[in-house]
């Protein structure tokens, strides 16, 4: 290995913390996928979700790629492994026709992984590898929830075991808060422990003051869009989102079902549900989100905005960004329930006005958890950017992404920081994605 690729952060996890990850995460994954049978693992060939029995063994052999065979030298488990499960290297479209091992082998293969992973670490862990093993785990942390969706797109049964349905209510969170302008510094340092390559580095930014929406928006304000015509409408829509809605017959968000006397409805996995008119609207893509902001004389936050009204705080005259930046919204403390819809701790989008505790300095709301957020921006390399040794991870997608901050009520703690950038194509629309606003 050469250690001279390697990213170090500042602060490291102990081996026993990253057993205790691995095994958590690990748990997470066999929920979503235990129950499914075997016609379910693989499903039909979509552009947008892989055979889940493929996505299984993808997850192991990435443990094993990262942080057996790079970080301890060993030999691969098994010889054809690369040629199945390589991300990089095997196309989308075969992932359906390889010959996988059964479902006996392929839980097997990641289970003997595990395995080797927890004895390795009963010896300690050095920071070289623990670099891996991080590194890993919150891969594992974003195929879990690439599975939820992959259930919501395919039409599978809830998720059992996952955290209480969000059936409590909070009601609505209208209004705008106001936020200074300043210099603010866009990105993440190496004090901020593990974080990925295109996060670096910090870097100074203008921002002029702005007012942004304190929660997302929601079902029942998206509603209203729908209501008035707005997928009829060509001139809320940008010439690639109307060529979207036109190719797609779009006339609603995806999930969404024709209203019956005044409410709508939606299907949520397998069953058709109320759609609950203060939860954030979900399932839309940047297109439907832009559109909307043209509807409603409003714009998405750029993620310099987004940022700074998430972990940002005034001067003490107010009059400008201050040049602090919290861990959190709500400050250094460890997320709780309390604070942010995460890790399924209710296994459904909470309604906005729900995690009053999670409110950031200036009074933004849900900020973490929830819904991600499409921003305005671009995904693009901040400047002097480089490569981790996972190189695709970032390198091959910027200019062809937009940016999403937050995190979902599905997405793991150790994903949803206040500073990872997400991506995902505008047309997206099976992702766990929403969107707040701000003022003109």
């Amino acid at each position: 290995m050469n250690e001279d690729l390697v990213y170090r952060p500042t602060s490291a996890a102990t081996a026993d913390e990253l057993a205790a990850q691995l095994c958590n995460i690990r748990t997470c994954t066999r929920r979503v996928t235990d129950d499914l049978s075997m016609r379910q693992l693989m499903g039909p060939m979509l552009p947008i979700v892989n055979p889940i029995l493929w996505e299984i063994g993808h997850v192991g052999w990435f443990h094993e790629y990262w942080t057996l065979r790079h970080a301890h030298g060993e030999a691969p488990i098994l010889d054809r492994a690369d040629r199945l499960w390589n991300s990089s290297t095997v196309a989308h479209a075969t992932r359906w026709d390889l010959d996988l091992p059964d479902r006996n082998g392929v839980f097997g293969y990641m289970a003997d992984v595990l395995g080797r992973q927890l004895d390795r670490l009963g010896g300690g862990i050095e920071l070289p590898a623990c670099y891996f093993y991080d590194l890993s785990i919150r891969h594992e942390d974003m195929h879990v929830e690439a599975l939820v969706y992959t259930r919501q797109t395919l039409g599978y049964a809830r998720p059992e075991r996952l955290g209480d349905p969000a059936s409590h209510r909070a009601g609505a969170w209208r209004g705008d808060v106001e936020v200074p302008g300043g210099r603010w510094r866009l990105g993440s340092t190496a004090a901020d422990g593990f974080i990925f390559d295109n996060e670096k580095w910090a870097h100074e930014v203008d921002i002029a003051p702005f007012r942004i929406a304190k929660a997302p928006v929601t079902n029942a304000e998206f509603a209203a869009f729908v209501d008035d015509g707005g997928y009829r409408r060509r001139e809320f829509w940008s010439a690639a989102g109307w060529a979207w809605r036109e190719r797609v017959a779009a006339e609603k968000p995806v999930y969404w079902l024709k209203h019956d006397g005044g409410s709508w409805t939606w299907r949520r996995y397998d069953k058709v549900e109320q759609l609950p008119p203060h939860a954030p609207v979900t399932f839309v893509n940047w297109y439907e989100a832009q559109a909307w902001c043209n509807w409603a004389k409003r714009k998405l936050p750029t993620e310099a905005e987004w940022e700074a009204a998430a972990v940002g705080e005034a001067s003490p005259d107010g009059s400008r960004l201050a040049d602090c930046k919290r861990r959190w919204p709500w400050g250094d403390a460890a997320p709780s329930g309390e604070h942010a819809n995460l890790d399924f701790a209710f296994g459904d989008p909470l309604e906005v006005a729900a995690c009053a505790a999670g409110d950031s300095a200036f009074g933004c709301r849900q900020m973490i958890g929830n819904v991600w957020e499409w921003t305005a921006s671009d995904f693009v390399a901040f400047a002097g950017f480089a490569a981790d040794p996972y190189e695709d991870y970032s390198q091959p997608w910027f200019n062809t992404r937009k940016v999403l901050r937050g995190g979902s009520f599905a997405t793991s703690a150790r994903i949803a920081r206040p500073l990872y950038r997400n991506f995902f194509t505008p047309e997206r629309n099976d992702v766990i994605a929403g969107f707040r606003t701000c003022a003109l």
